[in-house]
């Protein structure tokens, strides 16, 4: 074993190019990890299209990697050769920053992005710094686990810090990539669900992924609606359209949480009254820790949330960004290998 495939963008806006070259071997603290599946995400383009600072070229994106540990670098000591592991956004920190100094190791100065800083999982083999690595549990395939490890995190983590209590009517905007898992996790976390997206086409989805109800923004006007109710304790963000995020702000109750996680161009409006009458709050969030993906995989585990994916072999990467991109995917885009 001395050769592996990878699928490379060699510079800003470039092709994605398939690439023969040596498996690399684990340094110090470090593992390498034979790869089993990896998800293709949005936030991949930043890489492709050149849309983030630092970047160095050639690079093999993607930061949803699940697979099996292969062999291990000096140092390390709590994982092992044949582990079942999966490595999200967050692929490392410094360790001595002053956030890290108090724990926030996602808010690292020197913070490492999978696939961004360092090669990701379009490819056979990777390296993973160990504070990367997520244990995934047995009840989960390497497909099944691989977006839980961006959109999945993403999604649950921001519920279950978000303030809500079981009962609380908590609505999910969008029911796509990350909202048809928000829409899982809000169901299975004890909220009083509800789905929001566009189209009566998207009603049944929404109701076998969990909602109580489903608000086709198209015919009605969901912010009216939700208020009728009572106004969401939570309304979570993941359709990437600021104009969509500020139509509901009306929409929450008193003490009310828009949490943002669709990456939107365009700007959220809305007037320091809407705020202020009933204290109202915008937050956004990003991912998690390894801890936090750990976390989201076992809960995923015992309730039985999956994603509902497509899959592409690995040398077809480019027609699944491709897949990715035209949003008529079947909510997410992994890549499988040999």
């Amino acid at each position: 074993m001395t050769q592996m495939t990878s699928v490379q963008i060699t510079a800003p806006r470039g092709p994605f190019k398939i690439v023969q070259g040596p498996v690399p071997e684990p340094k110090p603290n470090t593992v390498r990890v034979k790869v089993e599946a990896c998800g293709i995400c949005h936030s991949d383009m930043f890489v492709k299209e050149g849309h983030w600072p630092g970047l160095n070229y050639p690079r093999v994106t993607g930061h949803e990697v699940a697979g099996v540990i292969d062999a291990v670098g000096a140092g390390v000591v709590a994982w092992q050769k044949g582990q079942r592991v999966g490595i999200g956004w967050h692929g490392g920190h410094c360790g001595h920053c002053a956030p890290c100094h108090r724990g926030d190791f996602f808010g690292c100065q020197k913070f490492i992005v999978t696939g961004f800083h360092e090669d990701g999982g379009y490819a056979e083999y990777l390296i993973a710094r160990t504070e990367a690595l997520a244990a995934i549990p047995d009840a989960l395939t390497a497909t099944e686990a691989a977006p839980i490890l961006c959109a999945g995190i993403t999604t649950f983590n921001s519920l279950r810090h978000s303030g809500a209590k079981a009962g609380d009517l908590v609505a999910v905007q969008g029911l796509g990539g990350l909202g048809h898992l928000g829409v899982q996790f809000a169901n299975r976390m004890g909220f009083h669900t509800v789905a929001i997206g566009r189209g009566q086409d998207r009603a049944a989805l929404a109701l076998k992924l969990g909602a109580e109800r489903y608000m086709d923004a198209e015919a009605t006007d969901p912010a009216k609606e939700l208020a009728s109710l009572g106004g969401a304790a939570v309304i979570l963000a993941t359709a990437p359209s600021g104009k969509a995020m500020s139509d509901l702000i009306d929409g929450l109750g008193v003490g009310g949480k828009l949490i943002v996680l669709g990456a939107a161009a365009d700007t959220i409006t809305m007037t320091p009254i809407q705020l202020i009458s009933a204290r109202r709050t915008i937050q956004g969030w990003s991912s998690g820790t390894a801890r936090d993906s750990e976390d989201a995989l076992n809960f995923c585990a015992l309730t039985g949330i999956r994603p509902m994916v497509e899959t592409f072999p690995l040398e077809q990467a480019a027609a699944a960004y491709d897949r990715m991109l035209s949003g008529k995917a079947r909510c997410r885009v992994v890549l499988t290998m040999k």
